[in-house]
């Protein structure tokens, strides 16, 4: 949705830490808002009326100063398997002992846990670095459909798989643009609510009040993919699965429950998660994220 009031815009380009230091994990940079904390600032200090963040970037506990106005119509949630070597029908026709390359732990489990046979190793820097790196190590590399289709790279020389939702959980917020501004800024905040749309505003509600109240910005893989109930006749109710995992992919566990509070519904299943996995299974986890060879 676009709302042309005449204004004049104005771009101010911001280099986030993740951006600046792309060959450092970013779990050692400290994990979430390492893609955010500089354009907030630039809101916070009055440089700039509106901050615009790939939703999944987000901290999951929203700064107090901090209004997130609208999060506009989303784009496709899913994540594919991308090469340059052959076209893959299915995951299960990659050969045995095929390289891996990624640096997102959510995706690395979830795909030793299908597929444990498999070989990983860390790939990181922008999207562009990223194809051109497993080009060269003839690797295959999870990652956001969303971000080839913003980018355009797309190419007749670039495989894609897309991986159903059910198999490949995707991070919170995955697809979502989210747009914030100034919490005491109502001209600002009331512009901007026009381009909020309302049901990928409730998804991307429902999965981060999932990752609030898991205590994740969370050092472990965790996914969440909220969607509209089609069959139902209430236009708000959600259906949320979630996925928390060992960094190894030993040990996957999966909920899914349907509601019309997005927060409740988001708060709900954290909480049945960690009551059906036992909070003394965290610790164990976090033991199988040591052992594994991060190379």
């Amino acid at each position: 949705m676009s709302v042309d009031h005449g204004l004049e815009v104005e771009i101010l380009t911001v280099h986030s830490t993740g951006d600046l230091k792309a060959d450092i994990s970013i779990s050692e940079l400290g994990g979430q808002g390492v893609f955010v904390k500089e354009i907030q600032q630039a809101v916070l200090s009055c440089d700039a009326d509106i901050a615009v963040h790939s939703a999944k970037d987000l901290p999951s506990n929203d700064l107090e100063a901090l209004f997130l106005a609208a999060v506009v119509k989303r784009d496709d949630r899913r994540d594919g398997l991308v090469n340059y070597q052959t076209s893959l029908s299915s995951m299960f026709e990659i050969p045995t002992g095929s390289l891996i390359a990624t640096g997102s732990s959510r995706r690395r489990c979830q795909l030793a846990w299908i597929r444990p046979d498999l070989v990983f190793c860390d790939l990181r820097g922008n999207i562009e670095t990223r194809l051109a790196k497993i080009k060269k190590l003839g690797a295959i590399a999870p990652m956001a459909l969303c971000a080839l289709d913003r980018l355009e790279l797309r190419s007749p020389a670039l495989y894609v798989l897309p991986l159903p939702t059910y198999l490949m959980l995707p991070q919170a917020g995955q697809g979502a643009i989210a747009v914030e501004c100034r919490r005491d800024d109502e001209p600002v905040k009331k512009l901007l609510l026009e381009i909020d749309d309302r049901q990928a505003n409730l998804e991307v509600k429902a999965e981060r009040a999932f990752l609030s109240t898991l205590g994740a910005g969370c050092d472990l893989p965790v996914g969440a993919c909220a969607h509209r109930e089609t069959d139902s006749l209430c236009p708000d109710l959600l259906h949320l699965e979630v996925m928390l995992a060992s960094l190894d992919g030993r040990v996957v566990i999966k909920r899914n429950a349907s509601g019309q509070d997005p927060v409740e519904l988001g708060t709900v299943l954290a909480k049945q998660l960690l009551d059906d996995c036992g909070e003394e299974l965290l610790p164990i986890f976090r033991k199988a994220e040591e052992k594994v060879d991060r190379r």
